[in-house]
C-alpha cells in the first residue's frame, strides 16, 4: 500500500465517521449547507481585515477556515443521502448558498486590496468574481436547454482549492498568480460552455 492510498483510506474513514455521527443527530442537510456559508463569511472577514503587518497570518488562517467550510460542503449531500433527506429544494438551496459562498470570499479579497490601495487587484478580483458566477450560470442555463453541460475545467472545487493555495501560501505571494489563473481558466470555461451549448442547440433552431 502506498502512502497516497493510505492517506485516501484514512480520509475516507474519517469522512464516513463524520457523516455517520452527523446523521445520528438528525441535523438538516440544509443547516449544514448554511453553516458552510457562515464559515466562509468568517474567512472573508479574515481576508478583509488583513493589513500589511498581519496579512500572511490572516490569509493563512482564512485558508484553513475555507478548508473547514469545504468539509461541510462535502458533508451535507452525504448526510442527506444517509438519512434519506435528498430533496429537489435541497439541491436548489445548496447551489444558491454555494454562489453566496463564492462571492463572499472574493468580496473579502476586494476589501483587502481596496484597503491597501492595490487598484489593479481590486479589478482582477472583481473580474474573477463575475467569471466564477458565469461558470455556474452558463452551466445552469445550458442544462435547462440540453440536459447536461459539464464541460470546462474550472468548477467550484477547483476554484476553492486554488483560493486555499493562494491564502495558505500568501507569504510567498501566491494569491496574485492564483487570481490570474482563476481569471483565465474561468473565462476559458465560460467560453467552452457557450460553444458547447451552441453546438448542441443548432439542431433545435433548425427544427424550429
Amino acid at each position: 500500500m502506498t502512502w497516497t492510498s493510505a492517506l485516501g483510506r484514512g480520509c475516507g474513514w474519517l469522512l464516513n465517521h463524520l457523516v455517520h455521527g452527523l446523521a445520528l443527530t438528525r441535523i438538516s442537510p440544509n443547516a449544514l449547507t448554511f453553516i458552510g456559508l457562515v464559515i466562509n463569511i468568517v474567512a472573508a472577514f479574515l481576508f478583509g481585515h488583513a493589513d500589511a503587518k498581519n496579512a500572511d497570518w490572516m490569509f493563512f488562517s482564512a485558508g484553513c477556515v475555507i478548508f473547514t467550510a469545504g468539509a461541510f460542503d462535502m458533508l451535507d449531500g452525504r448526510v442527506a443521502r444517509r438519512n434519506n433527506q435528498v430533496t429537489v429544494f435541497g439541491s436548489f438551496f445548496d447551489s444558491v448558498i454555494d454562489r453566496y459562498s463564492d462571492v463572499v470570499l472574493f468580496f473579502g479579497l476586494l476589501v483587502y486590496y481596496g484597503r491597501i490601495n492595490r487598484f489593479r487587484y481590486v479589478v482582477l478580483v472583481a473580474f474573477v468574481m463575475v467569471t466564477s458566477l458565469m461558470v455556474s450560470y452558463t452551466r445552469a442555463r445550458a442544462e435547462a436547454l440540453i440536459g447536461q453541460c459539464k464541460v470546462g475545467f474550472m468548477e467550484r472545487p477547483e476554484r476553492i482549492v486554488l483560493v486555499i493555495i493562494g491564502a495558505v501560501f500568501s507569504h510567498w505571494g501566491a494569491m496574485g498568480p492564483v487570481l490570474w489563473v482563476l481569471a483565465v481558466l474561468s473565462t476559458i470555461t465560460v467560453a467552452h460552455r457557450i460553444v458547447y451549448t451552441y453546438q448542441n442547440t443548432k439542431h433545435l433552431a433548425a427544427q424550429g
